[in-house]
């Protein structure tokens, strides 16, 4: 198979879809890897690694393209990469359609087998390509809270460690899995005071025996969260349903129970945000106020890590990469869980929570194989 890696184009996108050694494992198998110059870059990956690895350098992203039978990358596609997609073309990136109507349309009418890393599963029902990056995502998100909490970048001027003689801030964590956990320990471990929010009892429980009681667990209902919002620095949205459009759990009215100055990490964004107020920024923007409240929304996070992205990335994504090099759309039904990848195929949307969020008709991936 033709393997193309194209270099990310969306704002402050620094990661890149594979590294030199699963391109020497392509090539080693017999398959042919396009590298775009400098999409490794960002990452700190030179052209010449790729080339030692085997890949050949393409000049530009219409030429990679244009030769790609499966195009892998980090990010979905934006609107400057749409007319390059290829009709019947494979892509295995982050999709995230479930915000992206018109995204979406592009993907049905060129007919591209969209196979997205969130919503891939493992023998246990996890997302194994969604943790690496949720596990960069939540740590940052902590430290994220903690810079804008700066006065001068329109926080309230806490510092959540605290000092001898004054408390530490309150950081609150909608939201109990991978981003949760990892935004609590990085909390927990500059000396915030640190709750999370959670819906399962079961989870509450390992949160709690992880953490030796440290981090306080609440049941995520009404009445808790509106007392949870008064006492928060740092609130971080960490809601996931895999593939639908993040529920709103804080309405623009609620923000008029937080402290002014409070800061607002959003990383649902990528699926829409838990936030009523939110709305997608960028690494060069990231930040907005709305009722006196700081939101930071940027829709890729981890991007603004990208040596670490890039890595932990591929260590989760190459296998999957190479049956699919290998095997083709027959490697859906030989890796268990890559079917639950596929969000598009022949036109059709076959994730059916990206229909629901969309409204749009479903078809089942097995009435089409």
């Amino acid at each position: 198979m033709i393997v193309g890696v194209p270099r990310e184009v969306k704002n402050h996108e620094y990661r890149v879809g594979l590294i030199p050694a699963t391109v020497h494992a392509l090539s080693e198998a017999g398959h042919q890897v396009l590298v775009e110059a400098g999409a490794g870059e960002g990452s700190g990956i030179s052209d010449q690694e790729y080339t030692e690895a085997g890949a050949r350098l393409v000049p530009d992203a219409a030429t990679l393209y244009g030769s790609s039978e499966m195009v892998v990358k980090v990010k979905e596609p934006v609107e400057q990469e749409y007319e390059l997609l290829r009709k019947e073309q494979l892509l295995f990136t982050y999709l995230h359609l479930a915000p992206l109507p018109r995204l979406t349309e592009v993907l049905l009418e060129r007919r591209v087998t969209g196979i997205a890393y969130e919503t891939i599963t493992d023998r246990n029902g996890a997302l194994p390509l969604l943790s690496p990056m949720s596990e960069v995502a939540g740590r940052m998100s902590a430290l994220v809270g903690a810079y804008y909490q700066q006065r001068p970048r329109g926080g309230r001027g806490t510092l959540l460690t605290g000092v001898p003689g004054v408390p530490p801030g309150d950081v609150t964590i909608l939201g109990g899995g991978i981003v949760g956990l990892n935004a609590a320990k990085v909390a927990q471990g500059l000396g915030a005071r640190v709750t999370i929010l959670e819906t399962s009892l079961d989870r509450m429980r390992f949160l709690d025996n992880l953490f030796h009681g440290e981090v306080t667990t609440l049941a995520s209902n009404h009445h808790n969260l509106l007392a949870a919002l008064g006492r928060a620095d740092v609130l971080i949205g960490a809601v996931l349903i895999p593939g639908r459009s993040a529920p709103k759990i804080v309405t623009r009215e609620m923000l008029g129970l937080m402290k002014q100055g409070a800061v607002m990490v959003d990383v649902s964004v990528d699926q829409g945000g838990c936030f009523e107020t939110t709305h997608p920024t960028t690494h060069s923007d990231p930040t907005f106020e709305v009722d006196g409240v700081v939101h930071y929304c940027v829709a890729n996070m981890p991007g603004a890590v990208p040596r670490t992205s890039t890595f932990a990335l591929n260590n989760a994504t190459a296998p999957y990469t190479l049956a699919l090099a290998e095997h083709g759309l027959e490697a859906l039904k030989k890796v268990p869980g890559l079917a639950d990848g596929v969000n598009t195929y022949g036109g059709h949307i076959t994730c059916a929570p990206v229909a629901e969020s969309q409204d749009r008709p479903h078809r089942a991936l097995d009435e089409l194989l």
